[in-house]
Formats: C-alpha cells, structure tokens, sequence
C-alpha cells in the first residue's frame, strides 16, 4: 500500500486557495482513476483505489497545514508503511507556476505542512512539488499562499492537474521520469516542428494581405503588420481585493468551473 498525501486546509474558506493545491491534485486523481469515496478516518478524509497495478491510499489530511503529519503519522502506523511508501502532493513557491518537480527526501524549506511531516514520519518520504510562484517578498507570502488562484492561473492549473492525472500510474511505479514527462506534454506540448515560435523581440513575417497600393507596380501589394502590446498582469495579493464585485464573481466563478472537474 502507498499512500499518496495532498496538503492543505480544510473547509470551503480555503478550497480555492494557492496553499491547497495539493487536495486539488488528489481530488483529480480520485475522479480521473475511480477511486472509491472519500471517507473520514486517520484525521483525515481518504479514499482507496488503483494506480495501474499499485494500490493506493489517497489522504487529504483535516488537521489543517501545520498539523499534517499527524494524519500521516496513525494512516501509516495502520497500514505499516514507512515514509518511503509516502508521496506529498504540495505548493512550491520556489517553482514558477505550472512547474512540478519530484524529489525524495530532503528538508522542509520552512513549509509548515513538510516541516509537520518530518515531525511524524521523518523526511525520507518523497514530494511532488508543484509551483506556484513566488510573490516578491516574503512579507507577502502568507498573504499570498491563502488567496485564491487568479483569473491568469486558469490555464496552467488546469493543465497541470491533468498532467498529474496522466502520469499518476508511472509515479505510482516509481518511474518519476515519465511521469514528469507526462506533465510536460500537458503544461508545454511540443511545437510542430514546421511552426517554431519567433523570439518574443521579433516579429514574424506575414503573408501580404492588404489593398493594393497606389505606387504599386506589377500587382505588388503592401501590407502591414500590427503588434498589439498587452501588459502581463502582476499577481499581486495586495490590491486582490480591490477589483469590482462583478470582476471578482466572475474569476471565482470560472476558478469554480475548473474545480468541478476534479470533484
């Protein structure tokens, strides 16, 4: 049996949060591979099923994030696995947003939920580390880690969370290359080879298109290129809460869409 561990904090407050995006990752996987209901025990809600042929114990632990490890602590004393028989499913600020790294073992970072992990089971357990950026100062990290995934996050998180879904089975058999891979066919999907993408600083050619131009001569025509310039939206959780109520019901409501889909 391994158990397979999402962080974060429990109740509808928080569902939506940065900081739970590892209960997001498990909830996927409990829908994509039909896994039995979630039920309450350990401190924990938990559900059981199959990854290919390895039998998995989901636990999306109700201590809240400081307290994580001890719902870890009595499923794996249960079920007599040690921290190696343990995959975490959490935040990474140290990641951009849409990366995932795996890695086993290690030190907390000063994550409280890992830091309460090796508490209780000790640090060789394996993590899945999924990036969610960093907001700029560590002054804004609580802040930041407790709000809501933005409006612009809507594509990557979805595409991530399949990715996850994807390559659940190659994790579940130990073979953390190819489930990383899957991921990536999800979160950066490979250009054809015939349409590479131009430098950002340069402008691709076009085909003409335009009229034809008084001076022109033997049906030459001109044609221009126009390069709208949009500005990247900054994630700033100080001025989160200072849109329109109507702008803010509108990006919950599609972070709500996204969601439905991993319930």
């Amino acid at each position: 049996m391994q158990i397979f561990v999402g962080l974060g904090n429990p109740g509808s407050k928080y569902a939506k949060n940065r900081h739970n995006i590892g209960f997001m990752a498990l909830d996927g996987l409990a829908n994509a591979h039909s896994f039995a209901p979630w039920k309450q025990k350990f401190q924990a809600q938990i559900s059981e099923g199959l990854l290919g042929r390895e039998k998995i114990l989901l636990v999306k632990p109700q201590t809240f994030m400081n307290l994580s490890g001890q719902a870890v602590g009595e499923a794996a004393r249960f079920y007599k696995a040690t921290a190696q028989d343990v995959t975490v499913f959490h935040d990474e600020l140290d990641l951009a947003p849409g990366r995932l790294k795996v890695k086993q073992g290690g030190g907390h970072a000063g994550h409280n939920g890992l830091r309460s992990m090796h508490a209780h089971i000790g640090e060789a357990y394996r993590r899945v580390r999924m990036g969610i950026g960093h907001p700029g100062h560590k002054d804004l990290v609580a802040r930041y880690v407790l709000h809501d995934f933005a409006k612009v996050d809507e594509t990557w998180l979805e595409d991530l969370l399949h990715g996850l879904c994807d390559g659940a089975a190659d994790l579940a058999a130990g073979d953390a290359g190819r489930f990383m891979n899957a991921v990536a066919l999800r979160t950066s999907p490979p250009r054809p080879s015939t349409g590479k993408r131009a430098p950002a600083d340069k402008q691709s050619k076009q085909k003409p298109t335009g009229q034809e131009h008084p001076n022109a001569k033997g049906g030459q025509r001109q044609s221009q290129t126009n390069t709208d310039h949009k500005d990247r939206i900054l994630n700033d959780p100080s001025q989160a809460d200072t849109g329109s109520t109507e702008i803010g019901q509108k990006n919950r409501s599609a972070l709500e869409r996204i969601m439905d889909k991993f319930k």
